[in-house]
């Protein structure tokens, strides 16, 4: 079914706060699915809103220590952003730079305020599950997101790629994230609709929206 990021970002606010006094959105999936632009474009949503203020986004590739950290880098999010966050207070956190293939010096400011977002492979890992407002799991054929993957970055990531397809996919089996979501959005829909203003989510017999509902 279509649905409008402005709606979305409308049951976001109007949901409970679970990490101290911010609601914390996960936006998770496969590489190359979509999670950054559906995460950028339900910010933009979020910002829209009357008297909105657009949240920061805090992507997990940024602060892993390379391609061996996929899913080990959570500590450090952990320490220089959620936990910060969840006490009231602002966090901050440092760019890996994947050309340097260090942490840069520069700090990149995360504020408790209203909505923060996290968006990455493993972002909405159980560990967290009970303090997000929101769980999103981005998803598309494998096929078009190793085609997207190398648009992006070159053939030359292929063979750490591919043993990235193989650790995630290892994950998202025994953390059980897509069947956890609160939303599962198809990132290669055949229904018409504008990308920038909608998404598609897929709708899965049974399942019971998770915003605003009883702690997890």
């Amino acid at each position: 079914m279509v649905e409008a990021y402005a709606g979305l970002a409308r049951r976001v606010l109007a949901a409970p706060a679970r990490l101290g006094r911010t609601r914390l959105v996960a936006v998770d999936g496969p590489s190359g699915a979509g999670k950054s632009l559906f995460a950028t474009r339900l910010a933009d949503a979020l910002g829209a809103l009357p008297g909105g203020e657009r949240p920061p986004v805090v992507r997990t590739d940024d602060l892993l220590d390379g391609w061996d950290d996929q899913v080990t880098f959570w500590p450090r999010l952990e320490r220089w952003v959620l936990g910060p966050v969840r006490a009231g207070r602002p966090g901050a956190y440092r760019r890996y730079s994947w050309v340097r293939r260090c942490f840069l010096d520069e700090a990149v400011p995360v504020p408790a305020g209203p909505v923060l977002i996290v968006e990455g492979v493993s972002a909405a890992r159980a560990a967290i599950r009970r303090e997000l407002t929101l769980s999103v799991f981005v998803t598309a054929p494998a096929e078009l997101r190793l085609s997207r993957a190398v648009a992006r970055d070159g053939a030359e990531i292929l063979p750490e790629l591919r043993r990235w397809h193989v650790g995630e996919r290892a994950h998202f089996a025994a953390d059980g994230t897509e069947a956890a979501a609160d939303v599962v959005v198809d990132a290669a829909p055949t229904l018409p609709h504008d990308a920038d203003r909608y998404y598609v989510r897929r709708p899965r017999p049974g399942q019971r929206d998770g915003l605003g509902g009883c702690p997890r």
